[in-house]
């Protein structure tokens, strides 16, 4: 899973994220932690991170940076973002789904 390089978690970043693919998504603290995995269908990328960015008090507190990763479809973006919360028990997501 190739994961594009990390951009400051900002509304002007989300806005240029491409919406044509479903993606799998990652928002890391800066040290590059994983703090939360999640995924979006096409045509909703952007609406989706802008719901973690803009929830109050931050749905992922520490979050500065995100990533992520174009994928065919939603189905497959699920199988990945469960492998990536097996692996990486990110802090703010429900383990073991």
């Amino acid at each position: 899973m190739n994961f594009s390089r990390s951009k400051s978690f900002t509304k002007a970043n989300i806005q240029n994220v491409p919406d044509n693919k479903a993606v799998v998504y990652r928002i890391n603290n800066d040290g590059g932690k994983n703090l939360y995995t999640g995924i979006a269908g096409r045509g909703r990328v952007q609406e989706r991170l802008l719901e973690h960015k803009e929830l109050k008090g931050e749905s992922v507190p520490g979050g500065t940076k995100f990533q992520i990763a174009q994928v065919e479809n939603k189905d497959r973006a699920r199988k990945i973002e469960i492998q990536i919360i097996k692996k990486d028990q990110p802090k703010f997501n429900e383990q073991n789904k």
